[in-house]
């Protein structure tokens, strides 16, 4: 039932890591999903923690979701926005947008944790350059559901019979399920899908999925999940999109279009973030 089994590698920030799950060599996407960080779990004295200086990106929207911690957006379209366990953090890059991803003065200056996944949805060809936009959604507004005592929330698409408020461009699933040691589940249906081990370790069929791993699995098709250990899931998927091309920051269906956003951020034509417009990432090479 698994297709291929994900161990991603561990990628140095500075302050702390990041598993980079996908892309990956033989499953560049899963449905609309191209990108997929899992972030800490980090533990940071006062002083130290998350401060990515502003940066841009196109055709695509980048989704946040924390476990534990808080992280502070702010982008060239003058949002403002804590990001708190349970919320969805949804910025629609579109055309082009500049971002920065920090942390509140209250938050930095004490010890503090971090936990929490940052993907990135490309957008479907005929809305790359639609206008950019941002939504955020609070945690109370992400519909939660009991099956059979599993915790399960769903934060875009619809599974399980309930659908989440969260703007989508394309058919998408992404869903948190939380077992106890020997719970079942049985995985959401998609004609592309992947479950992420963030926490404990599960079984599918007679293959086992370790902590940190994601398996992509053949048939989206009644697949039984059992826990090994407690365990926390993502679950990604959607409908398979056209291939698409990655480099750095910026997502494209045209590979040319990423050279003239290259050329459009070496040049300063990108916004400036609203607030945070003394700094920015060089692009790669270029520092």
């Amino acid at each position: 039932m698994i297709k291929h089994l994900i161990s991603p590698p561990e990628k140095d920030l500075g302050e702390f890591s990041v598993r980079r799950v996908l892309p990956y060599a033989k499953q560049r996407m899963v449905g609309p999903w191209v990108f997929f960080d899992h972030m800490g779990p980090a533990q940071f004295e006062a002083g130290q923690g998350v401060n990515v200086r502003p940066h841009p990106h196109i055709n695509l929207a980048t989704v946040t979701y924390l476990f534990e911690g808080e992280i502070l957006h702010r982008d060239s379209l003058g949002s403002y926005a804590p990001i708190r366990p349970g919320d969805i953090n949804l910025m629609v890059a579109g055309r082009g947008i500049t971002h920065s991803e920090r942390e509140r003065d209250e938050v930095r200056n004490a010890p503090h944790r971090l936990h929490g996944l940052q993907l990135w949805h490309a957008l479907p060809e005929q809305d790359e350059e639609i206008e950019p936009a941002f939504y955020h959604y609070p945690s109370a507004d992400i519909p939660g559901l009991d099956i059979g005592g599993v915790a399960v929330r769903v934060m875009m698409g619809s599974a399980y019979g309930v659908t989440s408020p969260v703007k989508t461009f394309a058919e998408t699933i992404y869903a948190e399920a939380n077992l106890a040691q020997g719970q079942q589940l049985i995985a959401p249906t998609a004609e592309q899908l992947a479950v992420y081990v963030a926490e404990g370790e599960i079984q599918i069929g007679e293959e086992v999925v370790p902590q940190f791993n994601m398996a992509i699995l053949e048939s989206a098709a009644m697949i039984h999940i059992s826990a090994r250990q407690a365990a926390k899931l993502a679950f990604i998927g959607g409908a398979a999109m056209s291939p698409r091309f990655i480099e750095w920051n910026f997502v494209s269906s045209r590979a040319e279009r990423i050279e003239q956003a290259k050329q459009d951020w070496r040049d300063g034509k990108f916004p400036l973030v609203q607030g945070d417009e003394d700094e920015f990432i060089p692009l790669p090479g270029d520092d």
